[in-house]
């Protein structure tokens, strides 16, 4: 009987241990915009590299990662974080800013950890942790090679993102740089991110203006249809483009010494896995994260590229 007892006992104890083990797990949700275009479906791939690593990494953390395919998709997505998977932590990279600032809102009055990752929210205070790439940095260095390699009287075409505070900074931040330079801005438009809308105003651009030195396509997505407008027009020994982001496709070409892209300035998709790093280390570390962290905006050139390079990901 005395053994029977014991074995019930150690039954009992190693379920009660379990069921402890498995309510001391800290669940971090991650709540991202789905693959819905290049840049996109690098930060998921790299959201779901760090999920990988960071479970290994610590056994006490639960990463669930959920995508949307829009604002009100997401809006749902927090809810079920909260409600169905209870929990205590939210990485969350909004679709847009003020239609997820209130869903945001309710996931931190139930006291869980906020990180907002890219696309701030509308109202200030909110999140713990900020993460986000350097736009006012990426436009400035992307004015300072353009400096390096024009000189006065030369002509740029611009083509920009969507009207967003981030593009705004960019823009601005170009401007700013290249004034006094004497280099020409024939015009600028917005191509949402998006190759072929930079495929058709690249298009516009080339039938306008018959003399361009230099594009600053802002955006690699956007690079990709400028490079082929300028291809058929057969025009790709008058100028080059300078892009942004950090494609896989556009950093194998400045490696490979491609003329017509010979840099790129990072604005880094692998940013989900900072945020997701340093929430992680919330739980883990007894260093302080709260704050904000911008991520540099490098020049990406033939001397370092491969650096930059995840032939693994899908952008």
């Amino acid at each position: 009987m005395k053994l029977k007892t014991l074995l019930v006992g150690l039954v009992v104890s190693t379920a009660m241990i379990g069921a402890a083990t498995a309510q001391d797990k800290i669940k971090i949700g991650v709540s991202i915009p789905a693959a819905t275009h290049g840049f996109m479906g690098g930060l998921n791939w790299h959201a779901q590299e760090a999920e990988k690593r960071l479970e290994a990494q610590h056994e006490n953390i639960d990463i669930i990662i959920v995508t949307a395919n829009g604002p009100s998709d997401q809006a749902s997505d927090l809810e079920d974080l909260v409600s169905v998977h209870q929990i205590d932590a939210l990485v969350v990279l909004p679709f847009e800013s003020e239609p997820l600032t209130d869903p945001v809102k309710q996931v931190k009055q139930t006291g869980a950890f906020i990180t907002v990752v890219d696309r701030g929210l509308s109202e200030p205070g909110i999140e713990d942790i900020y993460v986000a790439g350097n736009n006012t940095e990426m436009g400035r260095v992307s004015a300072e090679y353009m400096k390096s390699r024009l000189k006065e009287g030369d002509n740029i075409v611009i083509l920009r993102g969507i009207p967003t505070v981030l593009d705004t900074e960019r823009f601005d931040a170009f401007m700013a740089e290249i004034e006094g330079s004497g280099i020409n801005v024939l015009d600028n438009k917005f191509a949402n991110w998006n190759r072929d809308d930079g495929f058709e105003v690249m298009q516009d651009f080339l039938s306008r203006f018959p003399d361009i030195d230099g594009v600053w396509a802002q955006d690699d997505d956007i690079t990709l249809g400028v490079v082929e407008a300028i291809k058929q027009a057969g025009r790709e020994k008058e100028m080059f483009v300078v892009g942004g982001a950090g494609m896989k496709e556009i950093i194998k070409g400045v490696m490979e010494g491609d003329e017509l892209v010979p840099v790129d300035v990072l604005y880094p998709p692998a940013q989900i896995a900072t945020a997701m790093d340093v929430t992680v280390a919330n739980y883990t570390s007894n260093a302080p994260v709260r704050g904000r962290y911008i991520l540099g905006a490098p020049l990406i050139t033939p001397e370092n590229a491969e650096e930059f390079y995840f032939p693994d990901s899908p952008f």
